[in-house]
């Protein structure tokens, strides 16, 4: 989670940005206050954005609402949208269990 923190921006009261770096082809956009943004601390789920957003094809940013926590490949409460042509289609997105 620290090397992650290193590329959290607060972009207002209510987002921020974990800035593109690495493997990463778009920016993580977080839906949280900063209240909400320290316990959040405690689970990978930062990380997680910062893996959905190295997917192929992803289109803008990877994002997470305020009631992410850590998931199976996605956050819960994690979003993304992939080109139809260059993307993916995964089940992380919405759950292993869904038939």
């Amino acid at each position: 989670m620290e090397k992650t923190r290193e590329y959290l921006k607060k972009i207002d009261d209510n987002r921020y940005m974990v800035e593109r770096h690495d493997r990463m082809n778009v920016d993580g956009i977080v839906y949280v206050n900063e209240e909400l943004l320290q316990i959040m601390g405690t689970d990978e789920s930062i990380k997680q954005v910062e893996n959905v957003a190295s997917l192929p094809g992803i289109v803008k940013a990877s994002m997470a609402m305020p009631d992410i926590h850590w998931g199976y490949g996605f956050p819960i409460g994690g979003v993304a949208a992939f080109d139809m042509e260059k993307g993916i289609i995964s089940p992380g997105g919405v759950g292993y269990d869904i038939n």
